[in-house]
């Protein structure tokens, strides 16, 4: 029986990553909060929003992409990855604590609407995305990220 553990969200950095090399191992570490948020509707009928606070970490080489990009709070980001769970022992308290987080694989940073075009145009807007390769390091691909706002009279076809 073959198993899945696949992550995929999309959000806003709600702090700006932090960094650090494990004293352990000397490997680099990226962590950062991303925020996503849904929309429905109560038994009221009245709309809600609900967001939801996911913790990513990303190793090695994501974590020099990081830090390289110069990723800041508020920055829209694209993330692939796989759960996470530790539990550790609280040294003051000897409580038992638990934590859930996402381990990045692959990122790609959003470029937020108004750049790459005139503000509220549609169309298409570069952005760039990162992924771990074990066999070769660390991978950037430029793609074309489709901006929801085009309308479909601007598509051309090939045919």
């Amino acid at each position: 029986m073959a198993y899945l553990n696949k992550v995929m969200l999309i959000g806003n950095i709600g702090k700006d990553p932090e960094v650090r090399v494990n004293p352990n191992g000397g490997r680099k570490r990226v962590s950062f909060s991303l925020a996503t948020s849904r929309r429905y509707r109560d038994n009221n009928g009245e709309q809600k929003e609900q967001t939801d606070w996911h913790n990513i970490i990303g190793w090695g080489k994501i974590a020099d992409i990081v830090e390289q990009l110069g990723i800041r709070k508020g920055m829209s980001l694209y993330v692939e990855g796989s759960l996470t769970n530790r539990s550790w022992t609280d040294q003051t308290s000897g409580q038992k604590r638990y934590v859930t987080e996402i381990n990045m694989d692959t990122f790609q940073l959003l470029t937020p609407r108004g750049q790459g075009g005139a503000p509220g145009a549609g169309g298409f807007s570069q952005a760039n995305s990162y992924q771990s390769n074990s066999f070769n390091g660390m991978q950037q691909n430029s793609a074309p990220a489709y901006d929801a706002g085009m309308a479909e009279e601007d598509v051309d076809l090939p045919f």
